[in-house]
Order: C-alpha cells, then structure tokens, then sequence
C-alpha cells in the first residue's frame, strides 16, 4: 500500500464530504477509492470514518490522522516546491479566480501584464461570479468583491466599489432630478429582471425601499448601461461598471445623500507553509495598480 496516496485519497473524501464525491475530485473509479480507505483503516487497525449513505463522518481516531496527514501531505509539497524552485523565480501555473465583469474589464490587464513580465508562469484563470474554496478548487488568489465571511484566508484590501442611482442628462433634463426616494415612483426604472439590486435608500436612519416604474427589464449589465445612456429611464449600477460615463458626464449619480456606502475589493490567498513566489510576486505587482484603478473611478462616484 502507498500510504502518502492512501493519505492524499482519505483527505480528497474527507474535504469533499463523501466516499462518491471525493472519487469524482479525484476523477478516480469509487471502488477504487473506496479500497485504499479501507486498506489504509486495515493497516492502522482503526476506523476513521463512518459511512453513512449521504455523507461522512470522521472518528475521533480519523480527525486526528487527518490533522497529521494534512501536515504530512502539506510539508511534502513544499519540500517538492523548494526542490524545483519555485521560490527563487516565480514559476509554474498561477490560478486566478475573479468575478466576471469586474474581472474581465480590470484584473485580467493586470494579470496579462504580470504573465509577460514573469515568462515562466502560465495563467489559469477563472471568472465566476461566486466564491470558491481556494483549498479544494486548488486555487492561488481570488479578487473578491463585498464584505469577507470569516475564513481561514489571507486578504488585503485593493480598493472600493459603490452601488449607485444614475440617469442620463437628457432623462433628468425631461423629467426632472428626484430630491429624495420618495420621488422615485414618479420616474421610469431599468430593472434586472432577477431584482439583483436592492432598491435601498438610508432615510433618516431608517433603511427604506423606493422603486421607480418599470419600463424596461434587462439581464445584463451592459444593457442597463446602454439603455440609461439612451435616456430610458433610472437605473441601479455599480460604479466600476461605468466610470467613463460618470467622468464624462453622460451619466449623473443621483440620491447620493441617501446610501450608497462603499464596498471593499480584496485580494484573497490561502497560505499554508510558505507562500509560494509567484502568488506573492502577483500580489505586489496586482495590488497598487488594482488601487490605483479602484481610486480612480471611485472618485468619480
């Protein structure tokens, strides 16, 4: 029996929560997983997890192997990587994930950048409007924006973001400006068809919700931005979505008085030993030219 792939099969079940589940992580028969489990139970004379037909549960004997296996499999990496050196160039594949929009419009610049400065690192990277597990997704950094759940990663803020209430010159100029959210039912509205944004204003302490009509639904971004260009009516966007049309003028921020807190931009990293040379060499180049891009339509808002 190979007991370092035994402990690298046991930890794979045990992250993914179940025997089936780990062999799909593993793209491994189930049999095939399921045996080096039990061979490795055998050869300790212990069970370490109990099988039931949803999920896993570990002993008290299987919480501490796995402790210990995670620190085994964990130190023989990172010999691995000191032995290929990895942590005298920054080299090998980085594996970046971000949100779509944001990610396309701001990161993937600088992370392009960064592959043609550094010719021995490849990029993979993932754009997803979700967060991942960066530990069982086997993921290097995540830009991540809104507030962080608590977690085990490392962060350090890149910048701000804000949700704002635009319309165009000539809408506001047809219309009028509204004074206050209460004016809001009077005006005409470009909604996301899934209610994505929260209609939400700060009202004396109170926080409250005021729509305008609904006169044109849209499922993307781009469209909401175009058809408030178009003068179509009020809309709810974020401002790094438009921060050329703010700086022109071609859309104005309104209600600025009632909300409209800004919203952090990490960047996000699993550490576990020491930090590999090409996920810290990306973040010293990423972060001050992600700051600097975030100040810069930020002030705008």
């Amino acid at each position: 029996m190979d007991r370092l792939d035994a402990m690298r099969v046991l930890l794979a079940v045990v992250d993914a929560g179940s025997l089936s589940a780990g062999s799909r992580k593993l793209n491994a028969p189930l049999p095939s997983v399921s045996r080096k489990v039990a061979d490795l139970e055998r050869h300790l004379g212990a069970n370490l997890i109990i099988r039931t037909s949803r999920n896993l549960q570990l002993t008290d004997a299987g919480r501490d192997y796995v402790e210990a296996a995670r620190k085994i499999v964990a130190d023989l990496e990172e010999a691995e990587r000191r032995a290929s050196g990895e942590y005298q160039t920054p080299r090998g594949t980085l594996t970046i994930t971000m949100p779509v929009e944001f990610g396309s419009r701001y990161v993937l610049p600088i992370a392009l950048d960064f592959m043609d400065k550094h010719p021995e690192v490849s990029l993979n990277i993932l754009s997803l409007d979700r967060s991942v597990n960066l530990v069982n997704e086997q993921v290097d950094v995540a830009i991540r924006l809104g507030e962080l759940a608590d977690s085990s990663l490392y962060a350090v803020k890149a910048g701000e973001f804000r949700l704002l209430t635009v319309a165009s010159p000539a809408y506001l100029k047809r219309h009028g400006v509204p004074e206050h959210p209460s004016d809001l039912p009077k005006h005409d509205g470009i909604m996301f068809n899934n209610r994505s944004f929260f209609w939400g204003f700060d009202v004396d302490g109170k926080l409250i919700e005021a729509l305008p009509v609904t006169r044109l639904e849209v499922n993307t971004a781009a469209n909401c931005v175009a058809a408030a260009l178009g003068g179509v009516g009020i809309s709810r966007v974020f401002d790094y979505q438009v921060p050329e049309e703010l700086s022109t003028g071609a859309l104005v921020p309104i209600l600025q008085g009632y909300g409209g807190e800004a919203k952090p931009i990490h960047i996000v990293y699993s550490r576990q030993g020491l930090l590999a040379l090409k996920v810290r060499a990306f973040i010293d180049w990423a972060l001050p030219r992600l700051r600097t891009t975030c100040s810069g339509y930020g002030s705008a808002a």
